[in-house]
């Protein structure tokens, strides 16, 4: 989900940047262009971080940010304990 503040204008001007980076991404591995395909990856990460995609979260409703940590370092580690144990063999 990108960032809800960006004004429509630029959301859309973003989105734009990232869908020609992703053809670019394509164009690139068909062609077998690793310089290219690293370059249009770039901008396709470029364009994610500037739309809130990725990078710092945008939200600021106080939760703690839980990313990037394992469950069993969380406040879920015991629902995720439960859904682990159900899971089949």
């Amino acid at each position: 989900m990108s960032n809800p503040g960006l004004a429509p204008e630029q959301r859309q001007q973003l989105v734009d940047q990232l869908m020609t980076a992703r053809r670019q991404v394509g164009a690139a591995k068909r062609s077998q262009d690793a310089a290219a395909e690293r370059a249009a990856r770039a901008a396709v990460d470029l364009a994610k971080r500037a739309l809130g995609e990725r990078g710092p979260v945008w939200w600021t409703d106080g939760a703690p940010d839980f990313n990037r940590r394992k469950v069993a370092n969380t406040p879920y580690a015991d629902w995720h304990a439960t859904i682990a144990s159900n899971q089949p063999a």
